[in-house]
C-alpha cells in the first residue's frame, strides 16, 4: 500500500513537472537565447530525475560540443543525457504524438525523423550538421531503436554522417540502468509491446534506479568514411557494455571506479 501511494505520488508530480517544463518551453524559450533554453534543459532534466528518484552515474570527460552517439534503452534516456550533455536530440517521429512529452520534444527543438525514408534520413543529417557547424551540441541513437541493453545493435550511419559534413567531434556515450545495488536492473527498459504509461510506471515504482553514463574518447570525424565512424563508435560503446558492471562501495554513495572521475550524485 505504501509502495503504492508513493508511486503515485511521484507519478503526479511528473505530470506537474510536465506541465511546468511546457509552459517554459511556450512561453519563454522563443525570447531567450540557445544558451539560457539548453541550460533550462538540464536543470529541468535533472529534476526530472529527481522526481522519479533515479541517480547518476558519471564517468569519464565530456568534450562539450559535436555529436554525442549512444545506445538506446528507454525514452528516459534522452533526460539522462540531457542532465549532464544538454542537445538537440534526434527522436522517431512518432514521439510528435505522445501525450505530454511529444509536445514537450517538439517545443524543446527536438528533431523528428521519419524511419525508413532515406530522403528523411538525407534532409534530418543536413539539418544536423548545419547546428553541428554552428557550435550546437547534437545527440542520436544510432541503433534506431531501444533495446533491453543486452547487447549493442547495429549502427545506422546515416545521421552520423552530418559530423562528417560539419567536421566535429563525435562522443560515443555507454549507458547502462542499475539498481541500488549496481546490478544490471530492467525497470527502464523500453521495448516490445510496453506502452509509455506502463514504463513510467515501471521506474516511478523502482527506488534506488542508477543510470549509469560513461563518455568515451572522441572521434574526430573528419577525414573519415560513415563505415569508419560506425565501427569505431560501435566497437568503443560494445567494449564498454561488455565490461562488468560497476559495483557500489561499502559506504553506497559512490562506485567504485573502473575509470576516471567516476561518481554517484543525485540529480540535482
Amino acid at each position: 500500500m505504501v509502495k503504492r501511494v508513493r508511486t503515485a505520488l511521484r507519478l503526479a508530480r511528473v505530470a506537474q513537472h510536465l506541465a511546468y517544463g511546457l509552459f517554459v518551453a511556450a512561453a519563454v524559450f522563443p525570447f531567450v537565447s540557445q544558451t539560457s533554453r539548453r541550460s533550462f534543459q538540464q536543470h529541468w532534466s535533472q529534476c526530472l530525475l529527481a522526481i522519479l528518484e533515479v541517480r547518476l552515474a558519471v564517468a569519464g570527460r565530456d568534450c562539450n560540443n559535436g555529436l554525442v552517439v549512444s545506445n538506446h534503452i528507454s525514452w528516459l534516456d534522452v533526460f539522462v543525457i540531457s542532465s549532464i550533455a544538454p542537445a538537440s536530440f534526434v527522436c522517431k517521429s512518432e514521439v510528435r504524438n505522445w501525450p505530454l512529452v511529444g509536445l514537450l520534444c517538439a517545443k524543446t527543438d527536438t528533431v523528428f525523423l521519419e524511419r525508413g525514408s532515406r530522403s528523411a534520413a538525407h534532409r534530418v543529417s543536413q539539418n544536423l550538421a548545419g547546428k553541428l557547424r554552428s557550435g550546437e551540441r547534437v545527440a542520436v541513437f544510432p541503433e534506431g531503436t531501444t533495446s533491453e541493453g543486452h547487447s549493442l545493435l547495429p549502427f545506422r550511419g546515416a545521421l552520423l554522417q552530418s559530423a562528417i559534413a560539419a567536421g566535429s567531434l563525435v562522443q560515443p556515450l555507454a549507458l547502462r540502468y542499475l539498481d541500488a545495488q549496481g546490478m544490471k536492473a530492467t525497470a527502464a527498459s523500453f521495448c516490445g509491446e510496453t506502452t509509455l504509461w506502463q514504463s513510467l510506471c515501471a521506474i516511478a515504482s523502482s527506488p534506488g534506479l542508477i543510470a549509469s553514463i560513461e563518455m568515451l574518447e572522441t572521434i574526430p570525424a573528419a577525414d573519415r568514411t560513415r563505415k569508419e565512424l560506425c565501427h569505431k563508435a560501435h566497437a568503443l560503446i560494445s567494449s564498454c557494455l561488455e565490461r562488468p558492471f560497476p559495483t557500489l562501495n561499502p559506504e553506497g554513495t559512490a562506485f567504485a571506479a573502473h575509470q576516471d572521475e567516476r561518481t554517484l550524485r543525485p540529480a540535482i
